[in-house]
């Protein structure tokens, strides 16, 4: 059971700020509270009093996203199925749909943040891996002078460990910014006890973009979670496909991962054995999806021509 003492909603990031420069020891951020509520539940944490909770889900600076040009910046108070609701978004990060179809039911997505998820900092956190497969970087605030002031953190930086990210006192993780995909193919595979409502045990996302023959690959992005304390990118793998032939052998062979790359605690002959599989099946995914909206676009310009 989760109790707190008081419970805040402020509307705008300065408010949230200041609140949380003289909360007290213990005080929690929330947003969708998807994994506050859980972690509070007998059996995990137990019964939990909370000094207080500053909900951000009202703020205005974090309720959106924004598209600049080759970047998109992803605010905190984005939930998984804007990703589902949202075409422009969705073409932009083409990987994400999936992730978020597989991330839980539809309470639970329109409630669970991207952001909240990396915050949450799980070794088999579904979003972090598509974040950091397009070069995220964490935008974090804090109150200075009375201003608000911006940073901003490669993700691959910002999770340092299981439940470990890099905030300081008084910030708060306002976004996520990350490369535009806009044109390219993606995929999402994941494997638990079942591959929705349920936590990861590997999972993989990947993007592909193809050259203008729709031949060879010309952009690939691929990043693993769930195999060690914090999610991998496997820019091998990426360097080893770009100018290749985009075909299945190719694929298969350039996918073959080091034996040294899975270092979880648990289940590590497991997780390596479906790992290879994954970055084959993502990227095989991927490029048929690249393949059939290029071809498409392709197809729509030849006719408007």
């Amino acid at each position: 059971m989760l109790v707190c003492e008081e419970y805040l909603t402020p509307t705008s990031l300065a408010e949230a700020l200041k609140i949380l420069g003289s909360a007290p020891p213990g005080t929690r951020i929330t947003a969708g509270a998807t994994d506050l509520l859980p972690w509070a539940r007998e059996g995990r944490a137990g019964d939990v009093t909370l000094p207080m909770i500053i909900d951000v889900s009202r703020v205005c600076e974090i309720a959106g996203w924004e598209d600049a040009g080759n970047r998109v910046r992803i605010g905190a108070g984005v939930a998984l199925q804007r990703f589902l609701d949202d075409e422009e978004l969705a073409l932009r990060i083409p990987c994400m749909p999936q992730c978020a179809v597989w991330f839980a039911d539809d309470q639970i997505r329109k409630q669970a943040t991207v952001v909240g998820n990396i915050v949450n900092a799980s070794p088999a956190a579904d979003c972090t891996p598509p974040m950091i497969a397009l070069n995220g970087v964490v935008e974090i605030a804090r109150l200075e002078d009375g201003e608000v002031r911006e940073r901003e953190m490669p993700l691959e930086e910002f999770v340092l460990g299981p439940g470990e990210v890099d905030l300081q006192d008084g910030e708060i993780a306002t976004a996520v910014i990350c490369d535009s995909m806009l044109g390219s193919g993606g995929s999402f595979q994941k494997v638990g006890q079942r591959r929705s409502l349920a936590i990861s045990t590997v999972c993989a996302a990947a993007c592909v973009r193809l050259d203008p023959t729709l031949t060879r690959f010309e952009d690939v992005r691929l990043a693993l979670g769930g195999i060690g304390p914090v999610p991998v990118r496997l820019f091998s793998v990426e360097e080893s496909l770009k100018g290749r032939l985009a075909e299945q052998s190719v694929v298969e062979r350039c996918c073959e991962l080091p034996s040294d790359l899975i270092v979880s605690r648990t289940r590590r002959e497991y997780r390596r054995y479906v790992s290879n599989g994954f970055a084959v099946a993502a990227i095989s995914e991927a490029l048929a999806s690249a393949r059939a909206r290029q071809g498409s676009s392709m197809a729509r310009e030849t006719a408007n021509a």
